[in-house]
């Protein structure tokens, strides 16, 4: 059967619908223009800034602080990456777990405890059944936290950071200090030097394509690299290990209120050893007293006393106000201007020549001495030598030494006849180790450093000379007779030539001296080849008989002994010793 088309027949469009469609098809549109518009005119700026921050990512480095460490690349201190563990009991689950389930605090508990070597009740009282996020530990090593995540738990995040550790813990403190729980430099090095030791981090945007891969931009090459320097210092640890604790039994043993001890190479003032006692672990820096974070060395003051004797022998040299040869009698006691001026023993030596004035540290033959130069010179040289400047150095803020103003000292004669054995004036312990080590190398002035990218002046003829070769070699072996002859002997060390001075000087207080003594000792060695000066300080022991050669020299012998171990210093007269072999 043969089947036929429908026909249909098609009406004319209502001219009504056909306007609202148009006037409908007008309005998308202008909507689409319009937003078109607001997209890349007005919103610009801010979609172009939601752009950056998908495809590109901020990196910074985790190091703050560089490490700290000895000539020998010990570590003193560093910077140890340490993480916290935070908890979220909500979104506990388990490897294999659907998204929907949630385990429970006790079965979390229960993985983490072997983990973290933390008892499971110690674990659970943290939670406390809080469900929010919960600070369960603090200070989790690498290693565990390694392990944590093996875990895969969900609901556990470590949030990395980093800590200052100072591995030998009291033994550097005084010289270097402590960073605060801010990672900032509070007191030593890490205070005096915190530009050089804090890591300035480089924020670097690394533009990723929509799959994360890294797209090339303009960073230069060493811009992602992680800065692996340190803070390189002159000290020796072994040496100062040695120092320290001898200085310790010593300052215990005379019940002393503190301690000081120096190694000082003295043709470039590179220092080997520093160290002070009572000292603290910085590492609990919060259980001390803040003043042991002072370097009193460099910012405390005192009388010299008869350790100044050997420099003011050098001035009176230099002038020519006294030979060689000379003698000059000690009768124990003289007037200056109104003042008795005596010995520390009280009585008189008669004639003696300069090495015995120093032998029996004779303040009377120092008296009659420096009488010999006009005090305006005498202030002038005092003032030549930076008695009353700061002292350049990269340890700390150093404190100017106290001298009498000119007129003073040249109108009060008691004033220059003091100041010939070392009272009147002061200065800082590390002051006083400089001017020996101009003694010792020839007359140069040398700054005392402990970093050793400190720069020194390259040849040493362009330094400052304070003294002459000549005068400082006379002076050397007038040393090395205290120690031979003198109150010093008992540092001697067979096969080794060492030149030193004792001191005992009283503590004064509102203009007053007090029966408070601080105990001293300064050493050269070796004199047929000075290189090191070792100094020596104990303040106020508390014990009778307390003097320089029985308080400070025991203390210097010891590190004298270690000095020549560790630098491996040849006897005198190895080089005269005939090695024969037996047949």
């Amino acid at each position: 059967m043969k089947k036929y088309k429908k026909i249909v027949h098609l009406l004319p469009l209502d001219h009504r619908r056909f306007k609202a469609l148009y006037i409908f098809s007008l309005i998308i549109i202008l909507g689409l223009f319009g937003r078109l518009v607001n997209l890349q005119v007005f919103n610009a700026s801010d979609l172009q800034k939601k752009a950056r921050l998908i495809q590109t990512s901020k990196t910074t480095s985790l190091k703050k602080r560089r490490a700290i460490v000895d000539r020998n690349n010990r570590l003193i201190a560093y910077n140890k990456p340490l993480y916290k563990l935070w908890a979220h009991p909500k979104y506990f689950n388990f490897p294999g777990d659907s998204n929907k389930r949630v385990r429970s605090i006790e079965e979390v508990v229960k993985k983490l405890s072997p983990v973290l070597d933390v008892k499971e009740e110690i674990l659970l009282k943290k939670f406390n059944n809080k469900k929010n996020g919960i600070q369960l530990l603090d200070q989790i090593s690498e290693e565990k936290a390694e392990k944590i995540k093996n875990l895969k738990i969900s609901g556990l995040d470590l949030f990395k950071y980093s800590q200052r550790y100072y591995p030998q813990g009291e033994l550097y403190s005084n010289l270097v200090g402590f960073v605060n729980d801010e990672n900032k430099g509070v007191a030593g090095l890490e205070l005096h030097l915190d530009n050089r030791i804090e890591v300035l981090n480089k924020s670097n945007l690394i533009i990723r394509g929509k799959d994360g891969t890294p797209l090339p931009d303009n960073s230069s090459p060493g811009d992602f690299i992680s800065d692996h320097k340190s803070l390189g210092l002159t000290i020796d640890s072994k040496l100062q290990k040695a120092a320290f604790h001898a200085l310790s039994r010593q300052v215990n043993k005379w019940e002393a209120k503190k301690g000081f001890a120096i190694v000082m190479d003295v043709n470039n003032g590179e220092i080997l050893s520093l160290v002070t006692v009572p000292s603290y672990d910085p590492n609990k820096f919060w259980q001390y007293d803040s003043e042991l974070f002072k370097g009193w060395y460099l910012q405390d003051l005192f009388e010299p006393g008869s350790t100044f004797k050997p420099i003011n022998l050098a001035v009176a040299l230099e002038e020519k106000v006294i030979q060689k040869d000379g003698l000059v009698e000690d009768s124990g006691k003289i007037n200056v201007g109104g003042w008795t001026l005596s010995n520390w023993d009280k009585k008189g030596n008669g004639y003696i020549d300069y090495p015995q004035v120093l032998q029996v540290s004779s303040n009377v033959g120092m008296v009659k001495i420096m009488q010999n130069l006009e005090p305006t010179i005498y202030w002038d040289w005092l003032k030549n030598l930076g008695i009353n400047k700061n002292l350049e150095t990269d340890l700390y803020e150093s404190t100017a030494g106290h001298l009498k103003k000119k007129d003073v000292f040249v109108n009060q004669l008691i004033e220059p006849a003091v100041a010939s054995y070392g009272k009147g004036f002061s200065i800082s312990p590390l002051k006083l180790v400089q001017l020996h080590a101009a003694l010792a190398n020839g007359g140069f002035e040398v700054t005392p450093h402990v970093t050793s990218t400190f720069k020194e002046k390259a040849n040493i003829n362009s330094k400052r000379q304070f003294f002459s070769y000549e005068v400082t070699k006379t002076v050397l072996e007038w040393m090395e007779s205290v120690v031979d002859k003198g109150s010093a002997s008992d540092v001697k060390i067979e096969g080794y030539r060492i030149a030193g001075k004792t001191g005992t000087s009283q503590k004064a207080l509102n203009g007053s001296y007090t029966s408070k003594k601080v105990c001293s000792f300064v050493a050269i060695l070796p004199v047929n080849n000075p290189k090191y000066v070792v100094l020596v300080v104990i303040d106020e022991p508390s014990k009778s008989n307390a003097y320089g050669a029985t308080v400070a020299v025991p203390v210097a012998k010891e590190i004298i002994e270690s000095l020549i171990v560790i630098e491996k210093i040849p006897p005198n007269n190895l080089e005269q010793r005939v090695i024969v072999k037996k047949p």
